[in-house]
């Protein structure tokens, strides 16, 4: 609760900042002023996209498991409710006690896939975002350090995310460096892990569809919000608006603000400078929260049903090593 109070705390004095150096009245104006077809069109593209993620989070859950495609959108729109009141997308561990609850998949196994779903998500937008970044006209020192980090990021994830052998000296070397009773957990999420890539890619075609499936998502993730500045009236270069949102979602997923709120409202004005006037980035990172608040509200009817899984997390916070939700 200390860490939620203190990251709203953080998001409402960015906002603060964000807001004394724009014209409020001016952005206000500019979503009064939007395309209402596009502005439609845009925010309706958040229904295929928790249908696509669902989809997924089916096929990638063993079939004996007996989570169906209905339990997954469930399990995803409730996601999305907790990730909005949970720091660093812990709504998305929080689904893996559900998981554990609404199927025959042990707890250890749960959490790891959840994770390795999460892993996906991260290279697709990584991915995107190092393409894209190769169409920017300004390739100074920033663009490189950009780079630089993009690339070392994607490495890094692909190594975890289809190699056993990187991935058991990865999750080795944190378990070196791990305190206590958090290196038991590590070598229990390792050993789920080590199940998870075994079963992910023991059938190669499956798995790279899965994988484009998750480049997919992404793809349809970052044309929405290109959508978005079209309906806001404006315009920027479709390669471009794909490099400069990828930064953007990347710096709202740091675990300093709610919800991202904030640091993704600044990085889009500073990002999208030279194309988009303050108000009209503004109104786009008011477009861009309505992203996550629009699944929320759809999941929220759904969080009851979770209850359990939700004290469970709370009370416990992980997946202990016997595999249970247990600790």
């Amino acid at each position: 609760m200390r860490k939620k109070i203190v990251s709203v705390c953080v998001s409402l004095a960015i906002l603060t900042l964000i807001y004394r150096q724009i014209d409020v009245t001016a952005l206000g104006n500019v979503l009064l002023d939007s395309d209402k077809f596009w502005l439609a069109v845009s925010l309706a593209m958040v229904i295929p996209l928790t249908g696509l993620t669902a989809w997924r989070l089916s096929l990638l859950v063993p079939r004996a498991s007996g989570l169906g495609i209905g339990e997954a959108t469930r399990l995803t729109l409730m996601a999305s409710v907790l990730n909005m009141i949970l720091p660093s997308k812990m709504g998305d561990i929080a689904k893996a006690y559900a998981i554990t609850q609404r199927s025959a998949l042990p707890g250890s196994d749960a959490l790891a896939l959840v994770v390795f779903e999460k892993g996906w998500d991260m290279i697709a937008l990584l991915l995107w975002c190092v393409a894209a970044l190769l169409f920017l006209p300004d390739k100074g020192p920033m663009f490189w350090a950009l780079a630089l980090a993009t690339g070392g990021m994607l490495a890094v994830g692909l190594l975890l995310m289809a190699s056993r052998t990187a991935a058991t000296l990865i999750f080795a070397t944190i378990r070196r460096v791990a305190p206590g009773r958090l290196g038991g957990k590590v070598t229990s999420l390792s050993e789920a892990w080590d199940g998870v890539l075994r079963r992910f890619w023991v059938n190669p075609v499956r798995a790279a569809a899965l994988v484009a499936l998750s480049v997919f998502i992404w793809f349809l993730h970052l044309l929405q919000i290109w959508l978005f500045i079209l309906a806001l009236n404006a315009w920027t270069p479709f390669a471009v608006s794909l490099g400069l949102a990828s930064l953007a979602i990347l710096a709202g997923l740091l675990p300093l603000t709610f919800a991202g709120i904030g640091t993704r409202d600044a990085a889009l004005i500073l990002l999208f400078q030279p194309y988009l006037a303050a108000s009209t980035a503004g109104a786009l990172g008011v477009l861009c929260t309505l992203r996550y608040v629009l699944p929320a509200l759809g999941g929220l009817p759904l969080v009851g049903q979770y209850l359990d899984a939700v004290r469970a997390f709370r009370r416990r916070g992980t997946v202990g090593p016997s595999g249970k939700v247990d600790l």
